[in-house]
């Protein structure tokens, strides 16, 4: 099948190129984003693939429904980017990524506490301009803190039973669904609201719906235990960022790790070293010295990418043999699990 590949860079192209050899696509890159202004570039493609912060919405839709595009798929896991409603009413199905690589996610959010907690980055900037004092980078031990895990699919229950097998700490979870395994280990379940007034550091883990954006505001943050270090590496508008900076300056929170971000679209996935960043609401994190944030980069291992190269053209040649999607994503399932 043709595929019309969007926001595509040199990695992509090459996990996507190994994994084609045994379906044999033609797999035409572009290295724009998806949005109304370029999705003419997809006419004629029965197929497009997609990532985070391609736009997808009703109007681009129409654009590809038009041209001949039947299906849209998401090499990614989180559909919040897509208008699922106009997709079933434009006769286009969408597929994803449903799970690549959770221990990606899970490793990279494990190695985002201890790097903040620990102040590795500060320390590793020091001794870089050979600066080997010490003051300033006293950390605190993970063993035995009390945690909160939000949201406990596979990345989340990943990273529960990591802090509480691996580093002993005392896990509070918060999930419509309660996992027995992570109960069985000794993982208590809570409301988010109780979870937040109980634990000094908190990670997310969950998608990005109507019903969680905004998931931490001002209202959770104020009633959130002093000092709490929150972590994020699902997606960035679980956090309203303008309330994020308010806990900053007052201290109510004490850290913040980030690999997602509000606004990113315009932002993460180039290079912009030569560019006056526009966004003074990000600009305004990047001076907090208990801030660290990485560029979206949580998935960024060869193992998934691989498998997210194998499941996205595999659900392609699902379509071209009219078989059944098996990772379809419809605006019904959506709302029958809201």
């Amino acid at each position: 099948m043709r595929v019309a590949v969007f926001s595509t860079k040199a990695y992509d192209r090459r996990f996507l190129e190994a994994a084609n050899r045994g379906f044999g696509h033609r797999l035409d890159y572009f290295e724009a984003r998806l949005d109304a202004s370029t999705a003419a570039l997809a006419e004629s493609y029965p197929a497009v693939c997609t990532f985070v912060n391609d736009r997808v919405d009703a109007a681009v839709l129409e654009i590809l429904a038009r041209g001949g595009t039947r299906l849209v798929a998401l090499r990614c896991a989180g559909y919040n980017n897509v208008d699922l409603e106009a997709a079933e009413r434009l006769g286009v199905a969408v597929v994803r990524v449903p799970a690549y690589s959770p221990e990606a996610v899970a490793e990279f959010t494990i190695g985002l506490i201890l790097a903040l907690d620990r102040n590795i980055p500060r320390a590793w900037n020091r001794v870089r301009e050979n600066n080997f004092a010490l003051d300033g980078l006293i950390g605190r031990n993970l063993s035995g803190r009390k945690v909160g895990v939000v949201g406990t699919g596979r990345i989340g229950a990943l990273v529960a039973r990591s802090l509480r097998s691996g580093f002993g700490c005392e896990v509070l979870a918060s999930d419509l669904v309660e996992d027995p395994e992570l109960v069985a280990i000794g993982v208590r379940y809570a409301a988010v609201d109780d979870l937040l007034r109980e634990v000094d550091l908190v990670t997310l883990h969950c998608p990005l719906t109507p019903q969680t954006r905004h998931l931490i505001g001002r209202r959770r943050l104020a009633a959130a235990r002093p000092g709490v270090t929150i972590i994020n590496t699902s997606r960035g508008a679980l956090i309203d960022t303008a309330a994020l900076i308010e806990g900053l300056k007052s201290r109510q929170v004490g850290g913040v790790a980030l690999d997602v971000y509000e606004q990113e679209a315009d932002l993460f996935f180039e290079d912009l070293s030569n560019e006056i960043i526009q966004d003074d609401v990000f600009q305004r994190l990047l001076t907090f010295p208990n801030v660290l944030i990485t560029g979206h980069q949580a998935f960024l291992t060869e193992e998934a990418l691989s498998a997210i190269a194998e499941a996205t053209l595999a659900s392609i040649a699902e379509a071209e043999a009219g078989a059944s999607l098996t990772r379809q994503v419809t605006a019904r399932q959506v709302r029958g699990q809201a």
